[in-house]
C-alpha cells in the first residue's frame, strides 16, 4: 500500500507529459504484446491503421520476456487509470465512457487490497466521464453494488469515495430525499481523504439546506471551505455561494472580504449584489437582482433559496422601518416594502402582524386607523442578547480547537518504537519455553 500510494502521486507529473504516440508506445512497452489488457486499452489510444503496428524498443523486448506468463493486476489498473485521465484530456468523453465501464469490470474481477487506492481513483472518474455525458442516472445501480462490495472488503478509502459519488449522483437530480437516507443508513468510517472528507461536508451542508436546518449546514459549508486546499478555486466558490446563501436565511450579513477574496471577486459578484440587497431591505431591488442573475442561480441550483430569501428582505425592511418611524401608516408601509398585490395595504397589515408574533419587531398595530406604532428600544444589555452572542463565539473556538487537535500529525510508525523487534521476541519466547520445561520438570521430580 506504501507503494501504490507512492505512484499515485506521479500521476500528475505523468498526465503532463500524455500525448498520442507517448501512450501507445508506453501500453505496448508495458503489457505484454498479445495480452487481452493491451487488446482492451489500445482502441481507446490508437487510431484504426495502427491497432496492428508494433514499435519494436529494446524496453519492449525486455517487458515482453518478463511479463509473458502473467501481468501484475496493480500494473494493468494503473494503465486503465493513464488511458482514461488521456481521454478525458483529449475531450474524448465517449471513449472515456467505454474504458471507465471496462476498467470497473475488470476491478470487480479482482479482490487485492493493493488496488485500493487506485479503485478509488477509477471511481472517481468512472463517475465524471458519465457526469460529462449527461447520464449519471444510468450508473446509480452500479455504484450502490460497488459500495456494498467496498463495504464487505473494508475497503474504507473506496467506501467515502463511492458514497460521495452517490450524493453527488443524487443531488444532481435535485433527490435530497435519497441521498439523506442514504447517508443516514451508512456506517462511515474516520476520513483518510481530506479531499473527500472536504467533498462530504460540502454535500452534506446542500442536503441540511433544503432541509431547513441552516445552522448545520452554515458549520458543514464553513468547514468545507475552510479544509479545501487553495489550489480548488471552484470547489471554494461553490462553498462560499452556498455559505453565503444560508447565512443570509439564518438573518447574518456575510462579511464584504468573504466576496472579495482574490480570483473569487467575479464569481461571487451576483451574491455579493443579493447580500447587499437583502442588508438595505430593499424588495425592489432584491427582485431586480434576482432576474438579473437568474440564469446564475439556476445553474448553481440556489434558485429556491433565493424564493426562499423573499420573506427575509421583507422582515428586514420592516425592521428598518419601525426603528425610523415611531408611527407610520399601512399604506406607506406597502409603498415603502414595494409591495406589489391587488390589495398592498391588507398584505402589509398580515406582514407587520407576522413579525409582531415572531418577535421581529417590538410594534403593535392600530386597525382602527390603520397605522403601526413602536414601541421604544429597550436596554439590549438587559436582555439575553449579549449572552447569546458570547456563547456562539465561545462554541466555534471550542470546535476550532477540537478540529485543530484531531488534525494533528505524528510521525508514522511512531507507536512502535517502543515495541520489540522480532529477534528479541523469539529470544523472550525461547527463554519462556526453557523455562517452562524447567519447571515443568522440577514439578515432575517433585512429584
Amino acid at each position: 500500500m506504501r507503494l501504490m500510494v507512492r505512484a499515485m502521486r506521479h500521476v500528475m507529473s505523468i498526465r503532463r507529459k500524455l500525448k498520442g504516440p507517448t501512450v501507445v508506445s508506453f501500453l505496448k512497452s508495458t503489457l505484454p504484446s498479445g495480452s487481452d489488457a493491451l487488446s482492451r486499452l489500445l482502441p481507446y489510444v490508437s487510431k484504426e491503421e495502427e491497432i496492428g503496428m508494433d514499435i519494436d524498443t529494446p524496453s519492449s523486448a525486455l517487458h515482453v520476456s518478463s511479463h509473458k506468463q502473467s501481468i501484475l493486476p496493480e500494473l494493468e489498473i494503473f494503465t486503465y487509470l493513464l488511458v482514461l485521465i488521456f481521454l478525458l484530456d483529449k475531450k474524448s468523453y465517449d471513449k472515456a465512457k467505454a474504458c471507465s465501464s471496462g476498467a470497473i469490470k475488470r476491478l470487480q474481477q479482482l479482490n487485492r487490497r493493493t488496488l485500493d487506492v487506485l479503485a478509488a481513483r477509477i471511481y472517481f472518474y468512472y463517475s465524471y466521464s458519465y457526469e460529462l455525458t449527461n447520464s449519471l442516472a444510468e450508473i446509480r445501480g452500479t455504484l450502490l453494488l460497488l459500495h456494498r462490495t467496498a463495504t464487505l472488503h473494508h475497503d474504507e478509502l473506496g467506501q467515502e469515495t463511492l458514497l460521495n459519488l452517490l450524493l453527488r449522483n443524487y443531488l444532481h437530480y435535485n433527490l435530497y430525499d435519497q441521498a439523506e437516507k442514504l447517508r443516514s443508513k451508512t456506517q462511515r468510517a474516520e476520513s483518510h481523504s481530506h479531499q473527500q472528507l472536504c467533498r462530504y461536508l460540502y454535500y452534506l451542508g446542500r442536503i441540511r439546506t433544503i432541509q431547513l436546518e441552516y445552522t448545520d449546514a452554515k458549520d458543514s459549508l464553513m468547514q468545507a471551505a475552510r479544509k479545501a486546499p487553495l489550489s480548488a478555486s471552484g470547489f471554494r466558490i461553490q462553498c462560499n455561494k452556498w455559505a453565503a446563501i444560508v447565512r443570509l436565511l439564518l438573518g447574518e450579513i456575510p462579511e464584504r472580504t468573504t466576496f472579495m477574496q482574490p480570483g473569487m471577486r467575479k464569481a461571487l459578484r451576483p451574491y455579493f449584489e443579493l447580500t447587499n440587497a437583502v442588508r438595505i431591505g430593499d424588495l425592489e431591488l432584491f427582485r431586480q437582482v434576482a432576474e438579473k442573475f437568474s440564469s446564475t442561480f439556476y445553474t448553481d441550483k440556489t434558485h429556491n433559496l433565493i424564493v426562499r430569501l423573499r420573506h427575509n428582505v421583507i422582515r428586514t425592511g420592516l425592521r428598518n422601518i419601525s426603528i425610523s418611524y415611531s408611527r407610520i401608516s399601512l399604506t406607506d408601509v406597502a409603498a415603502k416594502l414595494h409591495l406589489v398585490s391587488a390589495t398592498p395595504v391588507d398584505d402589509a397589515e398580515s406582514i407587520v402582524t407576522k413579525a409582531i408574533r415572531d418577535g421581529g419587531i417590538d410594534a403593535i398595530v392600530d386597525h382602527a386607523n390603520g397605522w403601526m406604532q413602536s414601541k421604544e428600544t429597550g436596554d439590549i444589555y438587559s436582555t439575553q442578547e449579549p449572552q447569546l452572542a458570547f456563547h456562539s463565539r465561545i462554541a466555534f473556538c471550542l470546535n476550532t480547537h477540537n478540529e485543530a487537535v484531531k488534525a494533528l500529525r505524528f510521525p508514522p510508525n511512531a507507536h512502535k518504537k517502543e515495541l520489540e523487534s522480532a529477534e528479541k521476541r523469539r529470544e523472550r519466547q525461547q527463554q519462556e519455553q526453557e523455562l517452562a520445561k524447567h519447571i515443568a520438570e522440577e514439578d515432575d521430580d517433585e512429584f
